[in-house]
Parts: C-alpha cells; sequence; structure tokens
C-alpha cells in the first residue's frame, strides 16, 4: 500500500462538479480500494492533518486514489477545510455530492460561522431549511457566534426568536449562546434576563455572565455574580479567574485583587500561563508594577500575551524605556510579536520621542506582514507625529486605503501638537465631508488645535459645534474647552465653563490653574489650588507646575517656594526637570539671581537645557553679564544647535555695553550657521488669520498698514512713548526706530485697528517673547486708541488698558 503514496509539489484545482474532465481524468487513475477505507494510508494521513498546508499536500493523493467518492473522505475534506478557515474550498468538495448527509450541512454552517461572516452563514441556514435538514441547537449557536457588536444584533434577536420557535428555549447550550452574544452586543441586562430564566446553570452559564458584565465595564456586577457562585456552592474555575480579574483592574481594587490571586495559588492555578498574565495585568493595572513585574519574572511559561500586558504595564505607567527593554527581551527570546506587540512598542517611542527605534519598529512590522494592519499603522502616524515628524505621518495616513476614526483623530492631534493648527482644521473639514462622525477624542483634539491657534472666533465655532453634539456636558470636552478660552485670553469664559462642570478631572484644575497663571492672575490661581484640596482631586505634578509657573508669572516668591517643597513632602511628588526650570524661573524673574544659581548647583540630577535656558533669560531681564556667561557655557554644550541662545547672550553683551562680546557672538553663530527664529505675529480679521514677520512686505496691505503705522508711532510718541534704540545694533538712529516700528506685532496690531470698529479687542500672537520696545509701545498704543489689546507671546498673555498692562512690567 505504500507504493500508493505520491509526492505532489502542486495542489489540483478540486473538480467543480462529479462530471468535470477533470474529476474523470482522477477517475480513469483509480487503483486498488481497500474495503475499509478507514485503513487507507491517505485517511491516516488525514486524521494527523493539523494545518491547511499539509491538507493541500495531502489532497493530490486523494485524487490519485480514487478516493474522493467516498463518504468518509468527503466528510472528512469538509470538515478539514472549514477547521483551517477555507470555506470556498470546502464548499467546492460539498457542493458536487449527490446525496448530503445533514451532518455535512451542520459543519458547512459552522464553517461559515468560524469565519465570521455572518451573511454567508445565515444564507446557508436558510438553503438548509429548503434542502429540508433538520436544524439542530448547534446550528443556532454557530450562527450567535457570529453576532458580535450592536450593528448584528437585530440578527441576534432573530435567531433568538427562532430557538424558542424551535423547542430550544430550555435547551442549555443554547441559553448560554444567547447569554453570550447579549453580552457581546453590549446588552448585558438582556444576557442576564436568558441567564436569569435558565432552569439550570452550569459553570459555563456563570463565568460567561461574569464576562459579559467585565467586558462591558460593570465591575462590581461582575465580582457580585463571582460571590453568587460561591453562595451557590460552585467553585471558580481558572476560566472564571481569567473573566473577573479586568474587572479588579477597573476598580483598582488591590485587596480584591490579592484575594482572587490567594484563591489561584490554593486552587493550584498559578501555573497556568492565562492566570499569571491576567495577575501580571491586574497588579499593573492597581498600580502596583514591582509586584506585577516580579510575577512576570517568575513565569515559568510565558505566551506573546505575557510579554504584551508587561509591556503595556509599563507604557500605562508612564516607565517607556522600561517597555522598550521589555520588548527587545522579548525579540532576544525568539518571541514573535504580534500586533499588539508593536503597538505597545510604538506607543513607548512615541513618549519617548525615540524616532531612531520607532524606525526599526517600523521596519520590524514591515517584514511582521503587519504593514497593511490599520490599527498598527495607526500606531506608526502617532509615533511619527509625536517624533516631530508629521509630514511622515501624513504620508503613511495619505496611503492608507482604509482610514479609521482613529487615523483622522491621529492625523488631527498630531497636527495640532506639531504647530500646525491650520492643517488639522483641514483634516477634521476632510473628515466630516467623507461622512466620519467625530466624536470625543476628534473634538479635544480640534479644540487643541484652536487653542493653539488662539483665534476667538474659531472657538466659538468649535464650543458651538460641541453644544449641538450635546457633548457639552462631557468632563474631557469641557476640560480642553477651559484651556482653550483660556488660551485664546478669554480667561473669564474659561471660569465661567469651570464653574458649570458638574464633574471635574485633575486635568480640569490644572487647565484653570495655568490659564490664570499664564494671564499673570497668580492670586487667583493660588485660591483656586487651595480650593482644590479641599475636594476629592488629588493634585499631581502638572498641578505644582502650574502653581510654581503662576507664582513666577506674578512675583510670589514665596508661594512658589512653599509649594515646591509642600509637592515632595505633603504629596510624595519627585520634582521633574520641568519643575526645577520654574524653579529657576521664579527665583530669576524676582532678580535673586545668586539664589537661582544655587538652586541650580544643589540639583538631584544634572541640569538639562530648560534650567539653564530659565537662568539665562532671568540675566537678560536683570543685566547680569556673569551668570549669563555661565548659563550659556553649559547650553552651548548641551544644545549647540539652537541659534535663539546665542542671540539672547549677545542681546545681555549688547546692553551692557560690551561691542567686542557681541562681535564674538555673532562671528560664531555666522560660523556654525545657526540663525535665530524669525518673529511673527498672526491677528484674526472676520474670520481669516493674518501672518506678519517682522519687516516683511509680503501682505497685500502692506502700504495701507504702513502709512498707518507711521502715523500711529507719531501719536504715541506725542503720548510720551521714547523708542528703545539700544535694541538695535550698527546702524544710524532714525534707521534703529525704522526697524523698531516694523516688529511684527507692532505690524499686526495695525492691522488689527485699521480693519475692526471702535472698541473692538484687539489679538494678537506672538511665537517669540514680546520686546521690551513693542511691549512699551503697545501700552501707549492701547491709551490713544482706546482699545484692549491682547498679546499671547511665548511664555504668557499680556492684556494692554489704558497704557497699562496686566503684567505689571514683570514678564
Amino acid at each position: 500500500m505504500s507504493s500508493q503514496l505520491v509526492q505532489v509539489s502542486t495542489v489540483p484545482q478540486i473538480p467543480n462538479s462529479p462530471n468535470s474532465s477533470h474529476h474523470r481524468h482522477f477517475l480513469s487513475q483509480r487503483t486498488y480500494i481497500p474495503a475499509n477505507v478507514y485503513e487507507h494510508p491517505a485517511a491516516l494521513l488525514l486524521e494527523r492533518c493539523s494545518s491547511l498546508k499539509d491538507l493541500r499536500h495531502i489532497l493530490p493523493l486523494v485524487f490519485k486514489n480514487g478516493l474522493y467518492q467516498e463518504h468518509l473522505f468527503q466528510t472528512k475534506l469538509v470538515s478539514l477545510f472549514c477547521r483551517y478557515g477555507s470555506v470556498v474550498e470546502a464548499a467546492r468538495v460539498f457542493e458536487p455530492i449527490d446525496d448530503k448527509l445533514d451532518v455535512l450541512y451542520h459543519t458547512m454552517l459552522k464553517g461559515y460561522a468560524k469565519v465570521s461572516d455572518l451573511d454567508k452563514a445565515l444564507n446557508f441556514f436558510v438553503r438548509m431549511r429548503y434542502d429540508d435538514v433538520e436544524p439542530v441547537v448547534y446550528n443556532f449557536t454557530y450562527l450567535l457566534k457570529v453576532c458580535g457588536d450592536e450593528a448584528e444584533l437585530r440578527v441576534g434577536k432573530e435567531i433568538h426568536g427562532l430557538l424558542v420557535k424551535s423547542g430550544f428555549s430550555l435547551d442549555l447550550f443554547a441559553m448560554t449562546g444567547l447569554e453570550n452574544m447579549y453580552a457581546k452586543c453590549r446588552q448585558v441586562h438582556e444576557a442576564r434576563k436568558v441567564f436569569d430564566r435558565m432552569p439550570e446553570r452550569d459553570l459555563v452559564s456563570w463565568n460567561t455572565m461574569v464576562a459579559g458584565y467585565s467586558q462591558n465595564g460593570m465591575a462590581r456586577m461582575a465580582l457580585e455574580m463571582v460571590n453568587r457562585m460561591c453562595e451557590e456552592n460552585l467553585k471558580p474555575s481558572f476560566i472564571t479567574i481569567v473573566s473577573v480579574l479586568p474587572a479588579v483592574s477597573a476598580l483598582g481594587s488591590m485587596s480584591i485583587g490579592k484575594e482572587i490571586h490567594g484563591y489561584a495559588l490554593r486552587a493550584g492555578f498559578d501555573s497556568l500561563v492565562n492566570i499569571s498574565t491576567s495577575l501580571v495585568d491586574m497588579y499593573a493595572k492597581c498600580g502596583s508594577l514591582k509586584t506585577a513585574r516580579q510575577l512576570f519574572d517568575g513565569m515559568l511559561e510565558r505566551n506573546v500575551v505575557s510579554w504584551n500586558s508587561m509591556i503595556d504595564a509599563y507604557v500605562q505607567n508612564e516607565n517607556p524605556k522600561e517597555a522598550m527593554v521589555i520588548f527587545q527581551k522579548m525579540l532576544d527570546d525568539g518571541v514573535k510579536p504580534t500586533d499588539v506587540s508593536v503597538m505597545g512598542a510604538l506607543h513607548a517611542c512615541a513618549d519617548l520621542g525615540d524616532l531612531e527605534r520607532g524606525r526599526f519598529i517600523h521596519k520590524l512590522s514591515t517584514e511582521l506582514d503587519l504593514d497593511r494592519n490599520v490599527s498598527v499603522v495607526n500606531s506608526l502616524i502617532s509615533m511619527y507625529c509625536k517624533c516631530k515628524e508629521v509630514n511622515i505621518a501624513a504620508s503613511i495616513f495619505g496611503k492608507l486605503q482604509t482610514r479609521t476614526l482613529v487615523s483622522w483623530n491621529a492625523m488631527i492631534l498630531g497636527f495640532a501638537q506639531n504647530g500646525r493648527p491650520i492643517e488639522a482644521l483641514n483634516y477634521f473639514s476632510q473628515m466630516r465631508t467623507q461622512t466620519v462622525k467625530p466624536d470625543t477624542f476628534t473634538y479635544v483634539s480640534v479644540i487643541t488645535a484652536i487653542a493653539e491657534l488662539s483665534v476667538t472666533h474659531q472657538a466659538k465655532w468649535i464650543h458651538g459645534v460641541v453644544m449641538r453634539n450635546c457633548l457639552d456636558k462631557n468632563v474631557f470636552v469641557t476640560t480642553a474647552l477651559v484651556d482653550m478660552y483660556a488660551k485664546c485670553g478669554a480667561i473669564i469664559t474659561a471660569r465661567l465653563i469651570f464653574d458649570l462642570m458638574s464633574e471635574r478631572h485633575v486635568t480640569t484644575w490644572n487647565a484653570m490653574i495655568d490659564g490664570y497663571g499664564t494671564h499673570g492672575i497668580g492670586k487667583a490661581a493660588l485660591e483656586l489650588f487651595e480650593e482644590m484640596q479641599k475636594c476629592t482631586v488629588k493634585p499631581n505634578g502638572v498641578t505644582f507646575l502650574s502653581v510654581i509657573s503662576a507664582c513666577s508669572h506674578s512675583g510670589l516668591v514665596e508661594a512658589g517656594l512653599k509649594y515646591f517643597h509642600r509637592m515632595q513632602e505633603d504629596y510624595s511628588i519627585e520634582p521633574s526637570m520641568d519643575h526645577y526650570g520654574a524653579m529657576v524661573d521664579l527665583l530669576g524673574r524676582a532678580g535673586l539671581l545668586n539664589e537661582a544659581w544655587d538652586f541650580i548647583m544643589q540639583m538631584p540630577v544634572k541640569p538639562a537645557v530648560n534650567v539653564y535656558g530659565a537662568m539665562l533669560g532671568a540675566c537678560q531681564i536683570h543685566k547680569s553679564v556673569n551668570f549669563a556667561e555661565k548659563a550659556a557655557e553649559r547650553l552651548f554644550e548641551l544644545n549647540p544647535d539652537d541659534g535663539g541662545y546665542h542671540v539672547l547672550l549677545a542681546n545681555i553683551y549688547r546692553a551692557a555695553s560690551m561691542w567686542e562680546k557681541v562681535g564674538q557672538v555673532r562671528v560664531s553663530m555666522l560660523r556654525q550657521g545657526l540663525r535665530k527664529s524669525p518673529g511673527c505675529s498672526m491677528v484674526e480679521i472676520k474670520n481669516e488669520v493674518h501672518n506678519f514677520f517682522s519687516g516683511s512686505t509680503a501682505h497685500p496691505n502692506s502700504k495701507k498698514i504702513y502709512a498707518f503705522l507711521e502715523k500711529l508711532m507719531c501719536k504715541i510718541k506725542e503720548a510720551g512713548y521714547v523708542p528703545d534704540t539700544n535694541l538695535v545694533l550698527g546702524v544710524e538712529d532714525d534707521v534703529k526706530e525704522q526697524l523698531l516700528s516694523s516688529h511684527s506685532e507692532k505690524l499686526a496690531i495695525s492691522f488689527g485697528l485699521l480693519n475692526t470698529t471702535t472698541g473692538t479687542t484687539i489679538h494678537v500672537r506672538k511665537n517669540l517673547r514680546v520686546c521690551a520696545d513693542c511691549h512699551n509701545a503697545t501700552k501707549y498704543i492701547s491709551l490713544v486708541t482706546r482699545r484692549e489689546i491682547i498679546v499671547r507671546d511665548m511664555q504668557r498673555f499680556h492684556h494692554f488698558k489704558n497704557g497699562v498692562c496686566s503684567c505689571g512690567d514683570y514678564w
């Protein structure tokens, strides 16, 4: 018999009908068939078949030996093709069979259900009725398994009706299938009705209900079901434990988690990889990352889900560096990453801003054939956006054939966070034209873009859109609105929205405190922080950063020092580099340069660019050459490519009339090819944003603007304004005045005054810090024009009115 085994390298086409020429050819090749086909080597090979590839290699042997018409082989082939997900090939075997047994129909239906093709499964089920195939309970449960979301709920309910009509309403297996279907379709109350009506229940029924509650965000109900199980003397299985642990994670209840862990140990479940993995996930989400890691390291066996859980644990606990260590170890151990692994690693790279490793994982995803997985592609878009490569992200987005809501959200937020708010709004507009319905995250991203743009009209527009979509009570959206209005200069509106909120998260309080701080209303910021401490919301590191910054902008040195120490002593929050930078800014702005430098020298960590940058900025305000040189020396080592710090040092030398040093800095900049970022100011007029660069004549109304500005400068001089010509070097005094008058904010303010009616507030956004001359000039402009002018620079807001600035000349 072994002589009949043949090796083939190609797979013949299965004949579509028993009368095909291809089929007749194989019949002509028939050889001896044993009386008992079960003994044939082909039958034995089919029994041992473990993949679709194996099956396709065995198939020619079935044809060669004339076994294709045998019921045993037909049934086996249909079953195997369905098992391995090739329903098309299963149908090719099934259709030509003359006398089809009912079992073949049941197998085909199971195959369609397995590949989650609900339409074909339903059509085949209808065909079974026409072919007089009596339905069995399993037919209904196969169909119920395919109904997995709210869109398929209607079909699920129809199957429910057929089940009852067919007399299976008391069948435990059928009712458990129904219970599972309703839970997957987020109709947990319907699942519970089915469960409560069951005359008898087994462990599977209970586990299905536990999982249903757990997966639908009803954590307490999931735990209650487990308690009821125990009261009815049902012993929870390992599936019960795996189902209930996500509910424990959702509640963040470490004590309950430990009880369940103890039960798993006593029941001997701790050696099961699914249990260990679920425990790792639970401990991480309950805040005990150390215990999660100990469990992970102690696992005798790990699957890819175990690795994914540990990577996600570090990402969610803001430790992306360790997440990448775990990912690399996973690769070193030869574990093949899944889409979840890759997404976790990309999230870590995004948080680290690690473009190099992000590119490596991008390449790896292509090698793993995951580059067509839309979830992976969305993660790639987010990673490139957070690594400030938004053009690469846009290119990937452009090649996406199927764009999900997440894809659009990633691009909109990416543009918003990379200082490209106009493109963010354009993408939002495109998204709406393609009938993609925005969600909460979309609106938060768009609001973030408008906050960056700082345009009041756009702020009111998106607020209206939010209200029309009934999202004005959503805590995430309203928090974004508070932040947006504060950044658009409407601090009173921001506070009104804040006061109307029924629910506030820590980010809500942070947004309002920071808003007061950037507007120079430090006392209001501190009062709000004291109010926050009386409620249940616990301040975090960002809260204290906002408080210290508010103190800095308002000169509240003692209060700033107090809150910096309270952050560590009362809340056990370790200072970040941003906190250290804010403290140096606090001390430096107040003229306490010795104290600021001593603070830097005593830092327990190596000072970063922001710390020395704050010191250099303070040196410019207080004209300290000695400390400026010390800070600049460190800055040039840490960030040699930033021309802004060189310009700042040159200005400090200029103020001290150290012309030789000024020349040295400028020569150094020329030698290194460094340039200062050009000053740019923008103003919105009649729903259009106009950009102005210092000295530029690119605007179509340049002649009118400069003519108006010339008259305006004469008026403010008459009122007492004196140009600070010391800010300009190397030219005559009249040229100095001309250069000063063409600064970008003066051009933007002039255009605003020209194109608005008397009494209209002018809103200007500048990309750099407002210079001393423009600050002084704007005070006089507000006086002579009787207009309120709000200027937002890179650090804070300045509200100019009646010749006075809200900063009190302290900025």
